[in-house]
């Protein structure tokens, strides 16, 4: 095994890039970004009928988007199918692997339902027993190749022994070879199958560790055998536990749709850095009560020691589409949103605008200041970009709906309908529409009408946003401009009479 740290994301291509997936790629990065190592990343497409250009492309978007950009890749496992069968070939003749002609439909274990009874089965009988063919020589076997009949390819697993191995998260692992069957490393039909091609490659890309999913853990004993029948150096092994929903059901892309895919953080407004931070959060821990972390930090902090071994439970509402990821993950997006720089901020929040259809030619030159001081008037309130164009829409267009509880815990007064125009006369009036000249103006006006000033500047704001809650209202005021207020003060007020 090198010396050098060498580790591999290796994502099946029949989805797009799942959350789990790419905390398993995180990982992976942040090791060898520690260690000054290498990161691969090798598309495991072998499964033509689920593979799909389509979504290796999603794969490699999602990691792109991450800042997951690997140091060697993408390699696709498609290319490497000569080598996986190359390598059962000389396993064969070296009379560690054997040609078994047995049909499928009398070897396949997978399609008898009767879990118990194949139990039974294999522990009364031997493995020569199970596949007559263990014994038949080879000079025989290649012949009835030759001929053309199907065989696929069994590796000859010890009948006693052990299996051990020590997982760096979960620690000693055993198995009896009494319970792993004789593997197939190739179909009868030529198709290498899993175990086999990912240890070939492993072997072939020098892979110092493998870290992923601990819904792989029992494949490991099944690869020890093919990396001791090859004879080459065995990785460090690390499975980390997996994502679970709130039920506690296993995270999935097919259960749970969309939530589950990294675009749907980039489309909906998340910052890179921030889903980073907290997938590198879910499940692992770096020995402190410190969240906000910066991708230094997690390269300086990251151990597999710190890795829980209970799974990571991930936190949304099913049923309710409001509550559509982890309340974490929302909040760490906001605090991402308030803390980064604001020549940063405004081209992604640009980006919504743009797929809303609420930008202006005018931002990109004379109301440049104006949006970058709206975008830092309302960071503060919001979790993700998306929502600067869903609920900050009234900062940026004239066409917005009023919140009907709004409207009427701060419209519902009649005397309103004379107090907005008369407010808006006096603010298209002042000399200098700065925050404290419109805030004396409004007490000026209220003290002179007789009324609290609370009445007018919770009117004002309803009557400029649709909303109740928001920014100051002086604050607000001055970003609208004098004509937009005025104008939506106007209107409010036609509307209340």
């Amino acid at each position: 095994m090198t010396d050098i740290v060498r580790v591999r994301f290796a994502p099946s291509p029949t989805g797009y890039l799942h959350l789990g997936g790419a905390r398993t790629a995180l990982f992976n990065w942040l090791f060898a970004r520690q260690h000054r190592g290498v990161f691969i990343l090798r598309i495991e497409d072998t499964d033509i009928q689920r593979s799909s250009a389509e979504m290796v492309h999603g794969i490699l978007d999602g990691m792109h988007w991450l800042g997951l950009d690997p140091d060697e890749g993408p390699f696709f496992q498609s290319s490497f199918v000569e080598q996986h069968r190359a390598a059962a070939r000389r396993l064969v003749e070296e009379g560690k692997a054997y040609y078994d002609f047995t049909p499928k439909d009398r070897t396949d274990d997978r399609v008898v339902k009767d879990k118990i009874a194949v139990r039974a089965r294999v522990q009364a009988e031997s493995r020569s027993e199970r596949h007559p063919d263990r014994n038949l020589a080879l000079t025989e076997a290649l012949a009835r190749v030759e001929a053309g009949e199907p065989a696929a390819i069994r590796l000859r697993v010890p009948e006693r022994g052990v299996s051990r191995f020590d997982d760096l998260v979960y620690g000693p692992q055993v198995r009896d070879y009494s319970d792993i069957e004789d593997l197939v490393l190739i179909r009868s039909d030529g198709h290498p199958l899993y175990n086999l091609s990912v240890v070939v490659d492993d072997i072939e890309m020098r892979i110092s560790h493998v870290i992923r999913g601990q819904d792989h853990l029992t494949n490991t004993h099944k690869q020890l055998l093919i990396y001791e029948a090859l004879g080459a150096p065995v990785p460090r092994f690390a499975h980390l536990p997996l994502i679970m929903a709130p039920g506690r059901e296993k995270l999935s892309k097919r259960t749970h749709g969309e939530v589950v895919s990294v675009t749907t953080y980039r489309d909906r407004g998340f910052v890179p850095d921030a889903l980073v931070n907290f997938l590198a959060l879910l499940g692992w821990s770096p020995g402190s009560d410190q969240e906000i972390m910066s991708r230094e930090e997690l390269i300086e902090k990251f151990s597999l020691e710190g890795v829980n071994k209970a799974s990571a439970i991930f936190n949304f509402n099913e049923k309710d589409p409001r509550d559509w990821t982890d309340p974490k993950a929302l909040w760490m997006n906001a605090e991402y949103l308030r803390a980064m720089p604001l020549d940063e901020l405004v081209p992604l929040v640009a980006a919504q605008l743009k797929k809303f259809n609420l930008w202006r030619e005018a931002y990109e030159s004379s109301e440049a200041q104006l949006l970058a001081r709206t975008v830092d008037l309302l960071r503060a309130r919001y979790r993700t970009t998306q929502d600067f164009a869903t609920m900050g829409r009234p900062y940026f267009s004239d066409e917005f709906d009023y919140d009907p509880d709004s409207v009427k815990k701060n419209l519902k007064d009649e005397r309103l309908k004379d107090l907005l125009p008369g407010l808006a006369d006096r603010l298209a009036s002042i000399d200098e529409f700065k925050h404290d000249a419109t805030e004396s103006a409004l007490r000026a006006y209220s003290e002179e009408q007789g009324v609290k000033a609370g009445l007018l500047i919770n009117a004002a704001r309803t009557a400029l946003t649709g909303q109740s809650v928001g920014p100051g209202l002086f604050d607000i005021v001055v970003t609208l401009g004098r004509e937009r207020t005025v104008e939506r003060l106007r209107r409010a007020a036609a509307a209340i009479a």
